[in-house]
C-alpha cells in the first residue's frame, strides 16, 4: 500500500475477491434497475438500553410486485440468498423524536449505535430512505436493573440442522423447505421457563449464519413458541483482507461486545458440543468470570455428533469449564432445566 499523506486516513485495500464481487454486483445493479428493481429495507430486531440503541438492517434490491401479501406455502433456503445488496445507501433512523442518518457498507449492511431515550422493554424505530418504503425495526431496550439473560446458539441448540457438513449444511440451508426444519425438543420450554423465573431477562440468538436467512430464522422462532430477540448473525462473502468472515471470531467479538455493553449482566451461555461452543464460551468465562452465570451445553447423540462433524463425546463425561463456574450438559432442553433448577439458577 503506498504511504500516507500526513492528516489522511489509511483505506484499506479490498481483497481481489472482494473486488471482483463488487464489479459483479455493479453490473448487474444496472441491468436490474433498469428493469424496475427498486431499494428494500430489511429491518432485524435491535437492541439497547436508556440512552443508547443498536440499530441493524439490510437494503436490498428487490421486485417492486413481488413483496409477499401472505404466507407462502414453500419457501425453499436459496432465495434467502438470491439478493443484491444495494450499496452505500444513506438510510434516515427516527428513534425517541430524533433523527440520525446512517451509510450502508458494500453489503448493503447498515450496524449503527444512536442515542435515543426508548423505555425498558419492547420498542421500535422507523428506517426510512426516499425510495424505499419505510419499515419499523423492532428493538429490546434493557433494564438497568437487569442482571440475568441468555445467549443461545442456533445451530443444533435451538433447531437441528447438521452443520458443518458441507453437504448436509447445503441441503439444510438451500434446499429444504423452511417449515420443515425441526427444533430441539425442550429448548423452546427451557426458554420461556428462564425469562419467566427472570422477569426481564432478554434471550440473544448468536450464529455463525448470515443474516439473508434473519427472517426466515425470526419465522422459525416464532413458529416453535421460543422468546423473541435480537439475531447476532454475521455476513457471508469476502471482506477487506479475506475469502471469508470467520465464524468464530465472530462469536467471539460478539459475546465480548455484550460484555461490555451490559457489564452488570450475567449471561447463562447456551450452546451444544458439535461444533466449537465449548472453546468459545470457555474463553469468554476465563475473561469475563463476572458476566457469566453458568454454561449449558446441549450434548448430541453420537450419530448427531457424527452428522456435525464431530467424535460422539462420552455421556459420562462431565463438563468441563474454568475453576468455579457452573458447566451444566444434558441431551434436550428438559434436562438442561433439571440441571439449572439444581444449581440455583432458576
Amino acid at each position: 500500500m503506498p504511504p500516507t499523506p500526513a492528516g489522511q486516513l489509511a483505506i484499506p485495500t479490498l481483497h481481489r475477491a472482494a473486488r471482483i464481487e463488487d464489479a459483479v454486483h455493479a453490473l448487474v445493479e444496472r441491468r436490474l434497475r433498469r428493469t424496475g428493481w427498486r431499494t428494500n429495507i430489511i429491518a432485524y430486531t435491535g437492541y439497547g438500553a436508556p440512552g443508547w440503541v443498536r440499530v441493524m438492517c439490510r437494503v436490498l434490491l428487490g421486485r417492486p410486485d413481488t413483496r409477499q401479501r401472505g404466507r407462502l406455502e414453500k419457501v425453499r433456503g436459496w432465495r434467502s440468498f438470491a439478493t443484491l445488496p444495494a450499496k452505500h445507501v444513506a438510510v434516515t433512523i427516527e428513534t425517541g423524536g430524533v433523527v440520525h442518518e446512517a451509510r450502508a457498507d458494500r453489503s448493503g449492511f447498515i450496524d449503527t449505535v444512536v442515542e435515543a431515550e426508548l423505555p425498558p422493554g419492547w420498542g421500535s424505530v422507523r428506517l426510512s430512505m426516499p425510495d424505499a418504503e419505510p419499515v419499523e425495526a423492532p428493538v429490546r431496550i434493557l433494564d438497568p436493573e437487569v442482571r440475568f439473560g441468555v445467549i443461545s446458539d442456533v445451530d443444533d441448540t435451538v433447531m437441528v440442522t447438521a452443520l458443518p457438513r458441507p453437504l448436509l449444511a447445503g441441503w439444510n440451508t438451500f434446499v429444504l423447505d423452511e417449515h420443515a426444519r425441526m427444533a430441539v425438543p425442550g429448548m423452546a420450554v427451557l426458554y420461556e421457563r428462564l425469562v419467566t423465573a427472570h422477569p426481564g431477562a432478554p434471550v440473544f440468538y448468536l450464529s455463525t449464519g448470515a443474516w439473508n436467512v434473519a427472517p426466515t430464522l425470526t419465522r422459525f422462532l416464532s413458529r416453535h413458541l421460543y422468546p423473541a430477540g435480537p439475531l447476532l448473525l454475521t455476513s457471508w462473502g469476502p471482506t477487506h483482507d479475506r475469502w471469508f468472515r470467520s465464524g468464530r471470531e465472530h462469536k467471539r467479538a460478539t459475546l465480548a461486545r455484550l460484555a461490555q455493553e451490559f457489564p452488570d449482566v450475567r449471561w447463562l451461555l447456551v450452546g451444544d458440543d458439535g461444533q466449537h461452543d465449548q472453546e468459545i464460551y470457555r474463553e469468554f468465562a476465563a475473561a469475563h468470570p463476572d458476566n457469566v452465570a453458568a454454561v449449558a451445553i446441549r450434548r448430541l447423540s453420537p450419530t448427531q455428533a457424527v452428522l456435525a462433524g464431530s467424535l460422539p463425546v462420552p455421556h459420562d463425561r462431565p463438563a468441563e469449564g474454568p475453576v468455579g463456574q457452573k458447566w451444566l450438559s444434558a441431551p434436550d432442553g428438559a434436562g438442561l432445566w433439571t440441571l439449572l433448577r439444581g444449581a440455583g439458577l432458576v
